[in-house]
């Protein structure tokens, strides 16, 4: 009761109507600005603003044209092996001699290339069509390494042209070294199986190994060269590794995608 007595004899006092009335204090008015600057910007940037994004997957160092499987075209004892394996060859060298029926016979290249895997040996029997040795396609020492990064089929339509890609080679410490650097130079639109992967890899493991997780695309990369660098290539540390690098190198890539505008998630 006495607060209601209260409140009745202060509207009942006229003189008190001209006096100020506080709506909020100051650190009210400062927080309420802030808001409102920060939904601005949000607003803005929700707008004009991109979101980058990236795709993760497994790659390998080699020359751009792959590798292709030697196969014997008779049947017989191998009595000889006439290279060696990392020797680079011209297009019709000797691989092996192998005892026939009709007498010795000669297994070449198809190809130039550089031998990076011998599968046979001396004394071995081997069938016609067995693999013998599995060739990289290669005809100088000057010829620059590529990556081939193979991605998720659903990522390859975000892949844009020239898109920056960092490496991670298997053979390099990154903690050390960093990462190396390139570019995207083509995407294949087509997925590719076990068998093409092996076919082009000259090495039917690896094929198994890049479609555990489904049919992937084939990202072709450009490594960025770099005449400071003892490897020829540019990477994220000054120098890079003190060494060169090999093909057939296994790595795994990281692609950043088409950037894409945060209003699309951000509205309905």
């Amino acid at each position: 009761m006495q607060f209601r007595q209260q409140a009745l004899a202060k509207l009942q006092s006229p003189e008190e109507l001209d006096l100020p009335v506080r709506f909020a204090r100051p650190q009210g008015w400062l927080a309420l600005s802030v808001s409102v600057v920060v939904m601005a910007a949000a607003s803005v940037w929700a707008v004009t603003g991109s979101v980058a994004s990236t795709v993760s997957a497994q790659a390998i160092l080699t020359h751009g044209q792959g590798s292709y499987i030697l196969q014997s075209p008779v049947a017989g004892q191998v009595t000889a092996v006439l290279t060696e394996q990392g020797e680079r060859l011209p297009a019709n060298s000797p691989v092996l001699k192998v005892r026939t029926s009709q007498g010795d016979s000669i297994v070449r290249t198809v190809a130039a290339g550089r031998i990076s895997a011998l599968a046979a040996t001396i004394g071995q029997i081997i069938q016609t069509g067995t693999n013998v040795a599995a060739v990289e396609k290669v005809a100088h020492t000057s010829d620059p390494l590529y990556a081939t990064v193979y991605v998720p089929a659903e990522n390859a339509s975000s892949i844009p042209a020239d898109a920056p890609v960092d490496l991670t080679v298997s053979s390099v410490s990154t903690q050390e070294y960093g990462v190396l650097r390139g570019h995207v130079k083509s995407v294949d639109r087509a997925a590719q199986s076990a068998q093409s992967i092996a076919a082009f890899l000259g090495d039917s493991q690896l094929g198994g190994q890049f479609t555990k997780k489904g049919r992937p695309v084939a990202v072709l990369v450009r490594l960025d060269p770099s005449r400071k660098t003892k490897s020829g290539y540019k990477w994220s540390s000054a120098d890079g590794p003190p060494f060169r690098l090999d093909s057939m190198t296994l790595a795994s890539g990281s692609i950043r995608l088409a950037d894409q505008r945060p209003v699309d998630w951000l509205l309905p």
